[in-house]
């Protein structure tokens, strides 16, 4: 899965700019943009000014907040010198991201305070996309967003909207700006970044409905893998998550993960979840290593961060894996990280109720409860 933010930032900046151009000699002082409080100026230096924003977030690798800079437009600046503006920082927007590193990230507050790259990308195109139409409903005219463009924002930073016929008046109506049939008029919406979690070896990436997509076809999600990654166990569950997200039923922090080492950045397994907790709140974890990276505590140690996390959401009482009676190495990666064996009667309820395979152990770890 080449990595396109570069690519994706010039077309969406250059899509903007042929609206903007074709609209210079219009009003775009007193009139509104669409549905916003701002003018169509405002907008557009809007634009110009989010891509800068986030070229210095990913360059800066800011951390902790913005980095405290801004721009400003030269007095008497018109309109074909800010469309200059808006070129200018989508080329710089562009050129950082194709120089930054896969394993970059940098603050950015939603929902989880970092975003990587492809996130970056993402708000970078969604802003450029959306306002572009912000402008061209306030000077009434038309503007169509590239399609596929409006399929990556989608399946990078809108994991839980579930995909529907038209990607770009899917995105419209998901930012509450258009109607989509069957669905309610969204009058608030937040993009969401994936979710990262770090261990003392590792860290545990959440994965996107994109990357997921690519995973499940053969690809490599976007990861640098261990030699002989990544294990099909990992693809299945990709697959699972791209059904859950066809669906509109995927829920990112009961998604998957890849494991990525510290150390080099390479990819080693996957671990995740079959899906959000049922109304017991339970909820079935899986995991796998690629072979070289096996026999190294570096599944119970993802197994540990993971369980740990999400049984601080007040959604999972108690997680479960559900083994082979043959696997001893993953039994014993369960125990190490705080899961016991199922009573008799809970594996029985699993046989019967979920039509468990009898030749699978339960293991199970409770959440604690506040006075434990």
């Amino acid at each position: 899965m080449r990595h396109m933010g570069g690519e994706r930032v010039t077309e969406a900046v250059a899509s903007c700019v042929a609206l903007l151009r074709s609209a210079a000699d219009r009003d775009w002082e007193t009139v509104r943009a669409g549905r916003l409080e701002w003018s169509c100026h405002q907008t557009a230096f809007h634009i110009a000014e989010d891509l800068i924003a986030y070229a210095g977030q990913l360059a800066g690798r800011a951390q902790d907040t913005y980095v405290p800079f801004e721009i400003t437009l030269d007095e008497g600046t018109d309109h074909e010198g800010l469309i200059q503006v808006v070129e200018t920082t989508g080329a710089l927007f562009s050129a950082t991201l194709r120089t930054t590193p896969r394993e970059v990230r940098a603050f950015h507050p939603y929902p989880f305070r970092s975003a990587n790259r492809d996130g970056f990308a993402a708000m970078g195109i969604a802003e450029v996309l959306l306002h572009t139409h912000d402008i061209a409903e306030g000077l009434g005219l038309a503007y169509e967003a590239p399609a596929e463009l409006a399929e990556f924002v989608l399946t990078t930073i809108f994991p839980c909207v579930r995909p529907g016929p038209d990607h770009w008046r899917t995105l419209l109506w998901a930012t509450g700006r258009g109607e989509l049939p069957g669905r309610a008029p969204l009058t608030e919406w937040r993009w969401h970044n994936n979710l990262v979690l770090p261990t003392d070896r590792l860290t545990l990436q959440g994965v996107t409905p994109a990357a997921a997509t690519d995973l499940h076809t053969g690809g490599d999600g976007g990861f640098e893998w261990v030699d002989g990654g990544p294990f099909q166990g990992t693809r299945d569950a990709a697959g699972m998550m791209v059904k859950a997200y066809g669906e509109g039923v995927h829920r990112p922090e009961w998604g998957l993960f890849v494991l990525v080492r510290r150390e080099d950045g390479r990819a080693i397994g996957g671990i995740g979840f079959h899906g959000v907790p049922d109304d017991e709140g339970l909820a079935e974890v899986g995991y796998d290593l690629t072979e070289a990276a096996r026999g190294q505590g570096y599944a119970t140690e993802a197994l540990r961060a993971l369980s740990a996390h999400s049984l601080s959401h007040d959604e999972a009482q108690a997680l479960i894996a559900a083994i082979h009676e043959d696997n001893a190495p993953s039994q014993g990666v369960a125990a190490r990280a705080g899961y016991a064996r199922a009573t008799v009667e809970e594996e029985r309820a699993a046989y019967e109720k979920h039509d468990m395979d009898r030749e699978l152990r339960l293991y199970v770890r409770r959440r604690r409860s506040a006075t434990a």
